[in-house]
């Protein structure tokens, strides 16, 4: 007889839930940026975004993350960019059990500790 096995669908949302998290607790980073797609959903809808900051693209079993960041001031970038990365990989793989084929970083901006 034959096992059927159930298989668990992680949903965009919740991968980009889990990176944003991944990325707001590296040291180096002030924010996420919120982007064009933000900022219309902003406008359209009245709210925003739940992923502010991260695009899921999928292509098969390929999974890549686009994130978009604000950056303290002072720090080192690209060190910042490889920690983000290494982070949101760890933190897929810890939740999802999912291997991500790249992570994306787009600084948009740097921010002064003085700034809100």
């Amino acid at each position: 007889m034959a096992e059927d096995k159930e298989v668990l669908t992680v949903s965009d949302d919740v991968l980009a839930v889990c990176a944003i998290n991944a990325t707001l607790k590296t040291e180096g980073v002030a924010e996420m940026a919120g982007g064009i797609t933000n900022i219309i959903s902003k406008s359209i809808r009245g709210k925003e975004l739940v992923a502010k900051g991260a695009k899921v693209t999928r292509n098969n079993d390929n999974i890549e993350i686009d994130l978009h960041v604000i950056v303290s001031y002072g720090c080192k970038i690209p060190q910042v960019a490889w920690d983000i990365q290494d982070n949101v990989k760890r933190e897929i793989r810890s939740m999802t059990n999912m291997k991500l084929n790249a992570v994306n970083i787009h600084v948009e901006g740097v921010k002064k500790d003085d700034q809100k």
